[in-house]
This record gives structure tokens, C-alpha cells and sequence, in this order.
């Protein structure tokens, strides 16, 4: 006799109404606190990922502010509200303390699925 299986495919409603993005806190002792990191959507993994296609083979350009770019697509607030919008306060961001700025990149990357190894292809394109 062969076993009955049973195989639940999910609906679209499903899948768009799954909360699936990740995150979490990381003290940040530089900024004298706490922040609230998550993980990249798709589009947003998208348009980090475009950043370092539109450096073409400028290896630099690709990597410039790389640990500021992510930060400020990945902090956020209680609500899920990026702190962070725009070039001008991505520079700012950019030139607060590296140390604190590689803790939260680390905690972005691995929570959006960014391994270090991809982040070195797409500035290498």
C-alpha cells in the first residue's frame, strides 16, 4: 500500500502575506545605544546590488560607502520605518564610526543574505 502524502502549495495571498523579513537588534555602544536591523527585500537587494552595476568596472566606486549604503537600507525603526532615506544622509551615515558601522553591516549582510563573498563579485562585476 502506498502511503497517502499530502503536499500544501501555497497561494499567492499566502506568500504576500507572510511576514519574512528578519531582523534584529544590535547594540551599538559608539552611538550610545540600540538599533533595530533588518533584512533587505527583494527590490531593495535589487537596487543595493544596481549601485555597484552603475560603478561598471570601477572596482572603488563600487565598494564607496558600501557599509553606509546597506546600514541605512537596513535600520529601521519599531515599525519597520527606514531611518535612513536618501544620498545625503547615506554620506552622513557614512562618516560616523567605521567600527560601529562594520557591526551593523555584518548583522545586514548575513540577515539579507549577503555573504561577503557577493558583496567582493558585484564590486569585481
Amino acid at each position: 500500500m502506498t502511503p497517502v502524502t499530502s503536499t500544501h502549495y501555497l497561494s499567492a495571498d499566502d506568500i504576500l502575506g507572510a511576514v519574512d523579513l528578519p531582523a534584529e537588534d544590535v547594540d551599538v555602544p559608539e552611538w550610545g545605544g540600540k538599533v533595530r536591523v533588518r533584512g533587505l527585500t527583494g527590490a531593495e537587494r535589487d537596487k543595493f546590488e544596481a549601485a555597484f552595476a552603475a560603478a561598471g568596472k570601477d572596482k572603488a566606486k563600487g565598494y564607496e560607502m558600501v557599509r553606509a549604503r546597506l546600514a541605512a537600507a537596513c535600520v529601521v525603526d519599531e515599525n519597520g520605518k527606514r531611518l535612513f532615506q536618501g544620498d545625503a544622509v547615506t554620506r552622513r551615515l557614512g562618516e560616523k564610526s567605521a567600527v560601529a558601522l562594520n557591526r551593523v553591516f555584518e548583522v545586514a549582510s548575513r540577515l539579507s543574505g549577503l555573504s561577503e563573498d557577493d558583496v567582493e563579485e558585484l564590486a569585481g562585476n
